[in-house]
């Protein structure tokens, strides 16, 4: 075997092995609740072997089906540059087709590594009458906006009900041993796991990862040799319960109950969408192989040796997993089972924060505090205020509830709504990325569609009975995302509505009207192109600015990540003489925007490669034309080629001092205090740009660079706009309500832009604006 496929055998090896703690944690641990919550409807009437060789022949193929052949098979194969999730769908249809409501792509964008899939050739395809349909009728694109809120805010669901359920599911065990212990003692030592579990979660999970995938392959061998025991020990007729004639004789008998007891089967499913949505930084192929050789054949022996034991001893349902459980290994594997329900539920809580960084990066959530937690697992997060919403969530959900059936209840329609809403957006996938046949999407929305919309009726039935639990989760987190991302794209409209026109900017000459003083002033704004409105809102109150100017746009683009080499846009605005700049900065989905010490510098030298670039053009060297306005490059930030300047570090303030600076000395006295209090500014790599001699570089670029320099040594200074936004006054009530209440309380109570952004606030200058949208 030659050595690269050798190795690329042990790679995926070792991340199928890792994948087992992270992806599979909440599908391994569904036996303990699955035929508990089967049985606890109308169906205890029909305690008979007959009725549970059905019950196993409807998870079989139920698991055979929707995990099996549609996720590890199908929906695997549409990931999105290694990540999944209903927002991964999105932004995968985002880039192929032009769904997104927010008007702020650039063609640009297009041009990224990771935009389009491999092999992608941009054509109408098969069914371009759809793709223009989409394109042109903005409901259609709100309403599919609305489906992935809805399956996002599911996911978010199922971070609350995942914990609670697997928890409160293995400490049940104890009622089989200590037969004294009362019921709220079984919750109250579940609740005190659950704090634990979320009170350690900004540790990080890689300070323990390395335990997890163990534990759960010890769980899994475990209850695959307990399922095995006891397919011999108790009825080793229960393989024929295989076959799908038990499946048909079960609805026969129980009709309209057996229906409902579907709501229950589901939950042997529950994981599914977390293995798609966790897919993250292990390949399909690895995933695929833990699947297929482990995590099938151990749950199906688990679930039948289960109903091998209830055929024989049908009145021990309420804990048909403990009571199968040889004596001899009790403790043990009840052991295990709690630290199975504690990885399990590690993953969708690691899910959880991972869509929800991905709806604020695609302007559907609110600004909250991204922490990153591993120094070697790039993505790894932990999001404070989203834990501790899902931790009062979850522990008032255990005391409330203290019932697993009436949880399995609420987290069947939580985990149902989320596989419909992959199976609707596979099946666009299969059009405009697969670029397949619009039949083949068709047959595999109706095969899936129809299957998942069993199990989800049979699930809507019990609402009254916990299953309101999701529905009201959804309604509230969908109500949060659809107002912050409605309030976001009515303030970028405004913008783009307001600009400052280039014809009166050039109008003013190069002084803009104003006194340039020394400095660079960095211009936070949203627009792509154009001069914001808040520029000429301070001009006209405060005339004077910065020799140089930057219009600094920090965007999200709807990849998972992109690159440092591809990260940076710079642009001119203007003639030469006007000393203004554009700088888009890009950041993908899942791509962490840390405190970047350098960022300064970086921009600085991005600038004055965009100088050197545009001198190296021979048409640059013509009379500014204003159709070229707009016009950028992507400036290569990783290394220093091409750079025409050289950056030396300095220590003390002597040498800044000696610059020529805009701030005054009670200004400059106020800054060394500042930095003196603040331990992560003293820390900022302090540096002076020079400008080498160089005889081959014209002069009009020299002292272009030269004014850069001189710029950045006399200070930076970030000016931002706070706004408030109000509904204009012919506004219909509903819009009122969700600017005037609902996005205005969301903005009042999220974390600032500058705190986001990380921009020290020594530096800062707000300019406030009212914004009648």
């Amino acid at each position: 075997m030659p050595t690269e496929q050798r190795q690329y055998y042990k790679n995926l090896l070792l991340l199928a092995y890792q994948s087992f703690g992270v992806v599979y944690g909440d599908l391994s641990t569904s036996p303990l609740y699955v035929y508990k919550s089967t049985f606890s409807g109308r169906l205890h009437r029909y305690q008979d072997e007959e009725t549970v060789f059905g019950v196993l022949s409807l998870i079989f193929w139920t698991f055979t089906l929707i995990p099996l052949l549609k996720y590890v098979t199908i929906v695997l194969s549409a990931d999105d540059n290694g990540e999944g999730g209903p927002f991964a769908l999105y932004s995968l249809l985002c880039r192929h087709a032009k769904l997104s409501l927010l008007p702020n792509q650039q063609a640009a964008d297009e041009e990224l590594s990771s935009y389009y899939r491999n092999g992608f050739v941009a054509r109408d395809g098969c069914s371009p009458w759809l793709r223009r349909f989409l394109e042109k009728h903005k409901k259609v694109r709100t309403v599919l906006l609305l489906v992935v809120l809805c399956g996002a805010s599911m996911v978010i669901g199922d971070g609350v009900l995942t914990p609670a359920i697997s928890v409160l599911s293995s400490m049940s065990g104890l009622h089989v041993r200590a037969t004294g212990l009362q019921e709220r003692s079984v919750v109250l030592l579940s609740c005190i796991v659950l704090v634990g579990l979320f009170a350690l979660q900004h540790r990080g999970t890689q300070k323990v990862a390395f335990l997890f995938a163990p534990i759960v392959i010890i769980w899994l061998f475990s209850i695959g040799g307990i399922g095995l025991y006891n397919i011999l020990h108790w009825n080793p007729r229960i393989y024929q319960a295989l076959s799908p004639y038990y499946m048909v004789k079960f609805f026969r008998t129980t009709g309209k109950d057996g229906w409902i007891a579907l709501g229950g089967i589901l939950l042997c499913m529950t994981g599914s969408e977390a293995m798609f949505a966790d897919l993250g930084h292990f390949t399909s192929a690895s995933v695929r192989v833990a699947f297929v050789t482990v995590i099938y054949p151990c749950l199906i022996l688990q679930y039948m040796g289960q109903a091998a034991f209830l055929s024989k001893n049908i009145f021990h349902l309420r804990t048909s997993f403990y009571d199968s459980i040889p004596e001899p290994v009790f403790w043990p594997v009840f052991v295990v089972a709690t630290l199975a329900a504690v990885v399990g539920s590690q993953a969708v809580i690691s899910a959880t924060f991972s869509i929800v960084k991905q709806c604020h990066a695609l302007g559907c959530f609110p600004r909250v505090k991204v922490v990153h937690t591993s120094r070697w697992i790039y993505g790894q997060i932990y999001i404070p205020e989203i834990n501790w919403i899902l931790m009062v969530l979850c522990v008032g959900v255990t005391v409330a509830f203290r019932d697993t059936t009436l949880i399995g209840n609420a987290y069947g329609i939580a985990c149902m709504t989320v596989m419909l809403v992959t199976t609707f957006l596979m099946a666009l996938i299969v059009i405009f990325v697969w670029q397949r046949n619009i039949i083949f999407a068709l047959s595999f929305l109706v095969f899936f569609g129809s299957i998942e919309a069993v199990y989800l009726s049979s699930s809507l039935m019990k609402v009254p009975q916990g299953g309101w639990v999701p529905l009201v989760l959804a309604f509230i987190f969908m109500s949060v995302m659809y107002m912050w991302h409605y309030g976001t794209r009515r303030k970028y409209q405004f913008d783009l509505q307001n600009k400052v026109s280039m014809r009166s900017i050039l109008s003013l000459g190069p002084s803009l009207g104003i006194v340039r003083v020394p400095g660079i002033g960095l211009i936070y704004t949203e627009l792509v192109t154009g001069v914001p409105s808040i520029f000429s809102h301070f001009v006209t109150n405060l005339p004077a600015f910065h020799e140089v100017l930057v219009f600094l746009c920090v965007k999200s683009v709807p990849v998972p990540y992109v690159s440092p080499e591809e990260r940076y846009l710079v642009g001119r605005i203007g003639p030469k003489e006007y000393r203004m700049y554009r700088c888009i900065v890009r950041y993908g989905y899942k791509d962490v925007q840390r405190d970047d010490d350098n960022f300064e510098n970086l921009l600085v030298m991005s600038i004055a490669k965009f100088i050197m670039m545009e001198a190296e053009d021979a048409a640059s060297s013509a009379s500014y034309d204003i159709a070229n306005e707009g016009r950028m490059a992507v400036i290569t930030t990783t290394d220093d080629s091409g750079t025409p300047l050289a950056m030396r570090d300095f220590d003390g303030l002597a040498d800044s001092m000696a610059t020529r600076s805009s701030k005054s000395e009670s200004l400059r006295s106020l800054q060394s205090s500042y930095e003196q209090e603040s331990p992560s500014v003293t820390r900022r790599r302090r540096v002076r740009f020079e400008l080498p001699a160089d005889e081959d570089m014209g002069q009009q670029v020299k002292d272009e660079l030269m004014a850069l320099v001189e710029a950045k040594h006399a200070g930076v200074a970030y000016i931002m706009g706070h706004s408030y936004i109000k509904a204009r006054r012919s506004s219909s009530f509903l819009k009122k309500f969700a600017i005037d209440v609902g996005y205005s309380f969301l903005r009042k109570n999220c974390r600032g832009p500058s705190v986001t952004l990380h921009i020290p606030h020594i530096s800062l200058i707000e300019v406030g604006m009212i914004y009648y949208v």
